[in-house]
């Protein structure tokens, strides 16, 4: 029995790329279901143009992962950041008004984060949701280890852009924080079918955003 015949059986795609069976379906243009629920690696790197860049393997070597994992993709962070430019104490954010109280600021090495405090951060890749799929975002447990919680909301079906990332240190340390390396993982998850208004039918106010952007109401 194949290694993947569990696949065939269900009417679908296998993930190994050379296997006749598939190539055969494919020949002869019958349409096998696409996966549902949580996404699988292989057919994660199958969807054109999803995620760029794309990095089709983990990169581990002394860094904090990223690139393609077994049910989901990691993420890394960019070198473009805003901080709050209110000093005076005390102070109240209010996310309804949020023009006024970010400034920008770029770090190409690493640098640290101080105690109890948050920054804005984006992600390196551009990422385009089918109108099928919903990712969820999740923290890196080796950050979470050392008390950064990167939060980042659902990406909804329609939704294109880089991701700005909030990045909190909830210890009572400073921690360093590493650009161009590793600091959210995406789940992919597919519906059975597509949503009847997605984010870009909607002309969602964070549409499309390529730079570190703070609430918008």
């Amino acid at each position: 029995m194949s290694r993947y015949e569990d696949y065939h059986s269900r009417g679908m795609y296998c993930p190994d790329d050379d296997c006749e069976f598939c190539k055969n379906m494919r020949k002869t243009g019958e349409r096998m279901p696409p996966i549902h629920g949580i996404l699988p690696d292989f057919e994660i790197a199958r969807i054109p143009s999803m995620i760029e860049p794309f990095i089709d393997h983990q990169v581990r070597d002394g860094v904090i992962s990223y690139g393609l994992s077994s049910f989901g993709y990691d993420i890394r962070l960019a070198d473009e950041f805003m901080v709050s430019s209110i000093k005076n104490q005390p102070y109240i954010l209010d996310p309804k008004n949020t023009s006024d109280i970010f400034e920008s600021f770029t770090a190409k090495e690493r640098f640290i984060l101080s105690a109890n405090s948050f920054i804005l951060g984006r992600s390196v890749e551009y990422i385009t949701v089918p109108r099928d799929i919903e990712v969820i975002c999740i923290g890196k447990s080796t950050l979470c280890r050392v008390g950064i919680f990167a939060n980042i909301s659902p990406l909804e079906s329609g939704w294109r852009g880089t991701i700005t990332i909030e990045i909190a240190n909830l210890g009572n340390k400073g921690v360093w924080i590493y650009p161009n390396e590793g600091i959210a993982q995406l789940l992919f998850f597919r519906a059975e079918v597509s949503c009847k208004t997605s984010y870009a039918n909607r002309h969602g106010k964070y549409q499309g955003q390529t730079t570190v952007t703070p609430s918008r109401v």
